[in-house]
């Protein structure tokens, strides 16, 4: 298996049906979707059971024996356990895949690197729209226009555009050898608040660990369907104080991660 595709999911089923529709229709083939979900809900569970059958890939279902709360770090790092692909991929449970997705992280899947795409806003209206009539195809540039949406030049499917840079990792879109994630004992379950402690942090510890970033934002493209934000000003600054306490202590092996230390 050469991806794992990582989908972290919390109560949005329409949304879910839609990336699974999506990972369908990908041009390249050779992946298994683990469905992370920061839930316990017999409604996942039966949806997953049912609609197996429908796809070409394997779907694997991972759940918390709670909710307790934001705990995406923790399913995270259970979906990871379980994967079966050389290299992990990540996606949030409000982003569709382009159709080239799986192939722009074939394509940049290598040793030593992260990769990262970026992600389309989709407006609220565009998002009523593709979630009424559940038509992937309308997902082009020309329909976007005058939607509303933002970020349109993330729409722009350009894969030869490749650059390293020195940050980029958006928990919604990027992937990386399951061995390197191993390295730095995945992510780091102390973050219990919603914000950035999915990204920056493991982000950190990744480059800390000799790990280089390569955008390829103009290949593996997502588009963020529209939803109130579920997190707060305070959240994000108990979260960076917390990262900047880290980063102090200089773990880069974290010790509330895969295993704990």
């Amino acid at each position: 298996m050469e991806i794992s595709v990582i989908i972290a999911y919390y109560k949005n089923l329409p949304a879910l049906d839609l990336i699974l529709k999506a990972l369908q229709l990908q041009s390249q083939k050779g992946f298994e979707v683990i469905i992370a979900e920061d839930d316990n809900n017999d409604k996942t569970k039966s949806f997953v059971e049912n609609e197996s059958q429908n796809y070409s890939f394997p779907i694997l279902h991972v759940r918390q024996d709670k909710d307790n709360g934001f705990r995406k770090n923790e399913i995270l790092n259970k979906a990871i356990k379980v994967s079966n692909g050389v290299m992990c991929v990540f996606l949030d449970g409000d982003t569709i895949p382009h159709r080239h997705f799986i192939k722009a992280y074939l394509d940049a899947k290598k040793r030593g690197v992260a990769v990262f795409g970026r992600r389309v806003m989709l407006s609220e209206s565009f998002t009523n729209r593709i979630m009424d009539s559940k038509n992937l195809n309308i997902l082009k540039l020309i329909n976007l226009l005058s939607s509303g949406s933002k970020r349109l030049k993330y729409s722009l499917y350009i894969p030869f555009i490749k650059s390293y840079r020195d940050t980029g990792i958006w928990g919604c879109n990027w992937g990386i050898l399951k061995e390197h994630l191993l390295e730095v004992n995945g992510f780091d379950e102390d973050y219990i608040r919603a914000g950035v402690g999915e990204d920056v942090d493991i982000e950190w510890r990744l480059k800390q660990n000799g790990i280089k970033l390569q955008s390829i934002r103009f290949g593996a493209i997502v588009y963020h369907l529209h939803h109130k934000v579920n997190y707060s000003g305070d959240d994000v600054k108990y979260n960076f104080k917390l990262f900047d306490n880290k980063k102090i202590e200089k773990n880069i092996f974290c010790k509330n991660g895969l295993s704990k230390v």
